[in-house]
This record gives C-alpha cells, sequence and structure tokens, in this order.
C-alpha cells in the first residue's frame, strides 16, 4: 500500500525530530541504535539540516558554501608558518577536509582512521587535509604524541572559520567536507569516522 503525501510527511517530520534530539548528543558519542542512521547519507542529511535551523545566520559578507557550490578558496597557515590555498595547493585532486581540535574527544578517536586512509591514498584517493580549530601551540603539543602523514592547518575557531565557510554553522566537531577535483563541496559528515567507512564515504 502506497504511503500517501501526509504520512510522507508525518514520517519526516518523525525522522528529523528524532534526529534533531541525536543532534545534541551525536558528537559526544550517539549509542548504538543511532549511530548506524547517523552514518547514512540520508540520516547525516537530517542532521545537518538539524543543526543547520538552530545555527545563527552567517556573518555579513562570509561567503558559505553549499552542496555542489564551490568552496571559497581558503588560505590557511599551517605548522611550518607558511600558507596553504586551498583548495589550489591540491589542484585536480578530491580533498576530504577534517575540522578537529585537541580537546575534543571524538577528533582523537578518528585521527588513527583519516590517517591509515591517507597513507592508503597517497597516489590514488582523497587528499586529507586536517584543518585544526585551535591554538598553534596546543596542535604542536598535540601532534608531538600522535603524529600524522596528512597536512595538518590552523585556523581561529568563530562565527567566521573555515568550517562555517564550508557548512557547519555551529562549529560542530569533528566535521568533514569532501571537495571534488573541480573545488565544489560534495558531501559533508558530522561527527567521527568509524573503521573502515571512509572508503566508502569518499565515493561519488
Amino acid at each position: 500500500m502506497a504511503m500517501s503525501a501526509s504520512g510522507r510527511i508525518v514520517l519526516i517530520a518523525a525522522v528529523a525530530g528524532v534526529l534533531g534530539i541525536a543532534a545534541g548528543i551525536a558528537i559526544n558519542g550517539p549509542g548504538p541504535l543511532l549511530a548506524p542512521a547517523l552514518r547514512t547519507e540520508l540520516g547525516q542529511r537530517v542532521l545537518q539540516r538539524a543543526f543547520a535551523v538552530n545555527a545563527p545566520p552567517a556573518p555579513a559578507g562570509l561567503v558559505v558554501a553549499a552542496r555542489g557550490e564551490r568552496m571559497p578558496p581558503l588560505v590557511l597557515p599551517d605548522l611550518a608558518g607558511g600558507n596553504v590555498a586551498l583548495p589550489e595547493a591540491y589542484a585536480g585532486r578530491t580533498l576530504l577536509i577534517n575540522f578537529w581540535a585537541s580537546w575534543c574527544g571524538p577528533c582523537i578517536e578518528e585521527m588513527p582512521e583519516l590517517d591509515r586512509y591517507a597513507e592508503a591514498s597517497r597516489s590514488n584517493g582523497a587528499q586529507v587535509v586536517g584543518i585544526a580549530l585551535d591554538r598553534p601551540e596546543d596542535v604542536r603539543a598535540f601532534l608531538q604524541h600522535t603524529p600524522v602523514a596528512y597536512p595538518i592547518l590552523i585556523d581561529v575557531p568563530g562565527p567566521r572559520d573555515s568550517s562555517v565557510q564550508l557548512g557547519n554553522p555551529k562549529g560542530v566537531l569533528p566535521y568533514t567536507a569532501l571537495i571534488g577535483a573541480d573545488g565544489r563541496l560534495l558531501k559533508q559528515k558530522i561527527g567521527p569516522f568509524a573503521p573502515g567507512e571512509i572508503e566508502q564515504w569518499v565515493r561519488p
């Protein structure tokens, strides 16, 4: 029996309500029942919508990319004191941009998985770039005992930071954006990657 239009609306509203509640705990650990749903593309889209609805408006003049749009050009410092332009520095390559901080437990938990993928995809996969929304000295101290093979850039957290520009209006961490080789925002992910999840997530 086909579901009526009103039935579909009620179902969508129910899912949105459940995931909207889940949004408050997703980053601290959604629990075994919610975690699989939040890893699906539909679950992520509803979760992102729930966060966006409750987020403050973007500051005036700030360019914020939506899915399918080109990401705004970013120029951020690395830990050596140089500046890196994104996506220009990796032109022609898909980028997996991961936002994190040294104080963020779920961020730290997923870093071995990001590092594993970065090592495995050096020649033919998405280029992993970490952007720490954190103090440079704290990031350097953290990486001394937990080094990673992928490049780390630094940004100042706030309403105009690069994660907001890539569709993260509430500044939730960890947050990941997939940028196509043409510079367009393809996917967004709120929350950490589970072991073995990245390969499937980066597929078109």
